[in-house]
């Protein structure tokens, strides 16, 4: 009854217009055609606010600054929030976002990018050089909580023309520079990040509750195509059980990087979207703790673990086996020689512990955050899997707080399984954190021939020797067994039928400025 007054309305309101709009014999005017705005077209009339609620498995970091972000969920959510200088497309590349255009001199050494004229942070101040100089120059010498950008210890220079000009000139070319501005750009002088987040993203930030909620609204002053929602709530629910229930009673209407398991238990109300999760899911290993200071038990791990009946079993065969830290969607990086490196062989498994010094095994706990199901059942049948070489596998599970800064800040485990993001679209950003002075090193590993390799890579004068070198550095931590790597996970994302819009990156973010109804 009320969807049909709905329509007895509309029809009233479209002959009102015919017979008093247009007695010039004009057409009638649309509220694009008044402002020229590049707004979404108005929403159909439906019987919904035009707003969802998404369920995420962890709260975000204890400080909203982007520039102080650990966990890629945080960075997942907030990449609505912030753009840098440059954003990534779903395609995988790079576009300008708070610049307008860019040049970059002939011997590859200077920068210079040009500001959107008109641009806006959410608190309507407009964005200038100056913000985008004292953002970079937050990022170069970090600080204060702030995690300090590696690569930008090659700006030896920033200038700027005006307050729409910026140019930055390096010490020496670095062909991956750009993909590292897609840093956030804050406002100078802005001290409230922590806890109201100001960007000049398509969604701001409007408020949050600890393990309960953060809520977005759309940014109607954004430079670029408005999103379509007017206000999205990120719902926490860390317990499995608690995801299903959510998403079945209504109250949540989209929730990503759900299992196989998790999806055959919804009904008819979803659709279901699938993708890639862009992680390296692996058992790292503290390389820095025995038995795993030994190479020889961890190479005996990776024998002993069959990779394929982790896919078969705990996730119905959805994900991409990998043998290093890389995943497919980084294309040329990808050494695919690297997947089956080692198969899966117990006897072999026996003999490497055997010649370590644990013929009959030992025990071990596999730390896990509680909240991540895919890492829990993938443990689950790793345990099973290491009694046949005489290893007792113990699961911990952690609060997703408790493995942020005792696992990974503290380093204070044997093993853990969890995925591994890369912040942004390069090879360095995966393969940096094992390097031995890395401050996110987690798993301690320590070889001065990665070092070297990796030194070269990122020294590399061209493409293609920096590609082998990157290769180079692959081929080391499979070698070395650094971590037992498993898969880049399937992305199986449920979305309540009536909303579309879903976007897959090749990294791990879930854009909303596409999601929107239909009816």
């Amino acid at each position: 009854m009320k969807r049909k007054l709905l329509e007895i309305l509309l029809l009233l309101g479209l002959l009102c217009a015919v017979l008093c709009g247009c007695k010039d014999g004009s057409a009638a005017q649309t509220p694009e055609d008044e402002s020229g705005s590049n707004e979404p077209a108005a929403q159909p009339a439906a019987d919904h606010p035009n707003e969802i609620t998404v369920g995420i498995a962890q709260d975000l970091d204890e400080s909203l600054d982007p520039h102080k972000a650990v966990a890629a969920g945080t960075k997942e959510v907030m990449f609505n929030v912030f753009e840098g200088l440059m954003k990534p497309t779903p395609e995988g590349d790079l576009i300008p976002a708070v610049a307008e255009k860019y040049e970059i001199s002939d011997d590859q050494l200077t920068y210079t990018f040009t500001i959107r004229d008109g641009i806006k942070f959410h608190n309507g101040d407009p964005v200038t050089a100056e913000d985008v100089g004292e953002s970079l120059a937050r990022c170069k010498n970090g600080g204060d909580g702030i995690f300090e950008v590696e690569a930008f210890s090659n700006i030896q220079h920033m200038e700027t023309a005006d307050s729409r000009s910026i140019s930055i000139t390096l010490g020496e070319p670095d062909s991956e520079f750009l993909s590292y501005l897609t840093a956030a750009v804050l406002p100078a002088g802005y001290d409230g990040q922590d806890t109201a987040p100001v960007g000049t993203g398509p969604f701001k930030f409007v408020s949050r509750a600890a393990q309960d909620n953060i809520v977005l609204e759309r940014f109607d002053d954004y430079w670029g195509e408005k999103a379509y929602l007017d206000k999205v709530t990120y719902k926490i629910i860390e317990n499995a059980d608690s995801i299903l229930m959510s998403l079945q009673s209504g109250a949540v209407d989209l929730f990503a990087h759900l299992t196989s398991t998790q999806v055959a238990q919804l009904g008819d109300e979803f659709n279901i979207e699938e993708g890639t999760m862009n992680l390296v899911q692996a058992m790292y290993l503290n390389n820095a703790v025995a038995p795993f200071d030994d190479v020889r038990v961890r190479q005996a791990l990776c024998y002993a673990i069959d990779r394929q009946q982790i896919l078969d079993l705990a996730f119905d065969g959805y994900g991409s086996l990998i043998g290093s830290s890389m995943y497919p969607a980084f294309g040329k990086y990808f050494d695919d020689s690297l997947t089956n490196y080692y198969t899966y062989d117990v006897e072999k498994a026996k003999a490497l512990l055997a010649d370590a010094g644990y013929p009959d095994g030992f025990a071990m706990t596999i730390t896990v955050p509680s909240n991540y199901q895919p890492h829990l059942d993938t443990a689950q049948v790793i345990v099973e899997q290491l009694k046949q070489v005489g290893i007792t596998a113990e699961i911990l599970p952690v609060t997703w707080e408790s493995w942020l800064n005792d696992t990974y800040m503290g380093r204070q485990f044997q093993a853990t399984v969890v995925g591994v993001d890369a912040s942004t679209m390069t090879a360095r950003a995966l393969l940096e954190r094992f390097t031995s002075t890395a401050g996110n090193n987690f798993i301690n590993y320590n070889n001065a021939e990665y070092d070297a390799i990796f030194q070269a890579a990122i020294a590399a004068a061209d493409d293609a020797a920096q590609t082998a070198a990157y290769k180079q550095a692959e081929a080391n931590l499979t070698e070395n067994a650094a971590n037992v790597y498993i898969q880049d996970l399937a992305d199986l994302v449920a979305i309540r039928k009536g909303l579309t819009g879903v976007r897959f990156y090749p990294i791990y973010v879930l854009d909303l400025s596409g999601i929107r109804y239909t009816d």
